[in-house]
């Protein structure tokens, strides 16, 4: 029976994609902290992974004509820009607390999916090595 990495390490693969997408956005924004007419952006990581459609939930089927159909990620995330709590006169979005909050907050999600894949690896070779 062949092993399908795609069905063995689920959707973290995709989280890890895009986790480190995310920290060179938030990083971006930091260092444009100062920039005037500097837009912050961010990605929304719930809807990049919902539209991963069959990664998520193989077994989804649409069962009215109605129902929104869940389409497949080309590999490209729809960048956002961020709406600023108060905005300043230079026309910058980024607030440098809330930057710095998501960072980190993102960088921890990073570092979990990373120890999830670890363990799901260090599961298929005790698998392998029949332990």
């Amino acid at each position: 029976m062949p092993l399908s990495f795609d069905s063995a390490l689920g959707i973290h693969v995709k989280a890890l994609e895009v986790r480190g997408k995310r920290t060179e956005l938030l990083a971006s924004n930091i260092a444009n902290a100062d920039t005037p007419g500097y837009k912050a952006r961010d990605i929304d990581f719930r809807a990049v992974l919902s539209n991963a459609g069959g990664q998520i939930r193989p077994g989804m089927r649409s069962t009215d004509e109605r129902h929104i159909v869940a389409g497949n990620d080309s590999g490209t995330t729809s960048l956002l820009y961020r709406v600023p709590l108060h905005p300043s006169l230079d026309g910058n979005t980024v607030d440098g607390q809330l930057e710095k909050a998501a960072f980190a907050e993102n960088a921890l999600r990073y570092q979990a999916s990373l120890t999830f894949l670890d363990r799901k690896f260090k599961g298929l070779i005790n698998a392998l090595k029949g332990e």
